[in-house]
């Protein structure tokens, strides 16, 4: 007798859990998974994944109620453009749609599940995320109303001195403090490590290392080790340098910085202040920047380092390479996503 495929004696819930638990690679590189073509099965992150699997469930919830009889993943995945659209039509008791990030959110959650790719048929196209949809961190909102800007002063000048995500700020030490100095010498030694151990890590702090040459005249830096495990030396900024250090210094050894963040403080709109910080202080006059290239049909030149931003921000320039320093600064590696998420105000 041949033997049973157990797959089938366990659960929807069962299976999608085993299906993204076996996508774990946290720490491992994003960008080198991406360069041996390896990424699509893998998850890099540990907050990516509890989001997946959040709204994995949402629909393992919406077929146990709709559809019953569905007993496996490969049946169940007819279901996720209509699970989706559904979602996209639904409202609350005030008759507000759900946000475009959490439609999106959840198109990439079930897109990671199933393997379907962008260029897949199958693939849903979630509607279109504007920055005039944000309601956090533009306006006011109840959970402000619960937050004493008096009373977490320090909090806020701490966030917009160094960027830093909440996980980031709940997992910072006194050991994770770099002067200059240490980070010159830091590049130095792992300069000639990289040549007797070229591993990924070695590899990542090197470039992380040599990207504080970008951030001239910093004093201080912050080790990180961010979303997906991508390394990066912060710098910190702004008026109340001096404070964060000593608050950083005056932590007792193999201790948090922060024991307690709260939970409402509005730690993204705090990054964005940071990065159009970062990208002030590096930025040129537009009319500075040469005109480098020449458009092949027209035959006028135009500057390269320049950024016409898109959507909402339509029309608006910006200076390439200071956006690649905020975006350093921040963890990113893609100018767009400063551009769209982060810079504010100019």
């Amino acid at each position: 007798m041949g033997r049973r495929d157990k797959s089938y004696s366990l659960s929807l819930h069962d299976q999608a859990y085993k299906t993204l638990t076996g996508m774990q690679a946290f720490g491992e590189s994003k960008k080198e998974a991406v360069k041996n073509g390896t990424d699509r099965d893998k998850i890099f992150s540990a907050n990516t994944y509890k989001t997946y699997w959040k709204h994995t469930k949402y629909f393992l919830d919406w077929m146990k109620n709709n559809h019953p009889e569905i007993t496996t993943l490969k049946k169940a995945k007819p279901f996720v453009r209509e699970w989706l659209q559904a979602r996209t039509e639904q409202t609350d008791k005030n008759g507000n749609h759900l946000s475009a990030w959490t439609i999106q959110t959840e198109a990439k959650a079930l897109s990671k599940l199933y393997g379907i790719q962008p260029d897949d048929p199958d693939y849903f196209t979630p509607p279109k995320r504007n920055r005039e949809d944000i309601k956090r961190s533009r306006s006011t909102t109840q959970r402000d109303r619960h937050f004493s800007k008096t009373n977490n002063d320090e909090l806020i000048k701490f966030c917009k001195g160094t960027g830093l995500r909440r996980s980031e700020l709940s997992k910072l030490k006194p050991e994770h403090l770099m002067p200059i100095d240490k980070v010159e010498r830091a590049l130095d030694m792992y300069e000639t490590k990289v040549k007797e151990d070229p591993s990924s890590y070695n590899l990542r702090v090197l470039d992380a290392l040599k990207d504080t040459k970008m951030f001239e005249g910093t004093k201080y830096f912050l080790y990180v080790q961010g979303k997906g495990g991508r390394i990066r030396f912060s710098p910190i900024i702004g008026e109340n340098e001096q404070e964060i250090v000593e608050r950083i210094i005056g932590t007792p050894k193999n201790e948090k910085v922060w024991q307690y963040v709260n939970s409402n403080a509005d730690i993204h709109g705090y990054r964005a202040e940071y990065a159009t910080a970062i990208y002030k202080l590096h930025a040129r006059k537009l009319e500075d920047i040469p005109y480098d290239r020449v458009n092949k049909g027209t035959g006028k030149k135009f500057q390269s380092d320049v950024y016409t931003c898109r959507k909402d921000e339509s029309g608006k320039k910006l200076d390439k390479k200071a956006m690649l320093v905020a975006s350093k600064a921040l963890g990113h590696n893609r100018i767009c996503v400063v551009a769209d998420n982060y810079i504010r105000g100019l």
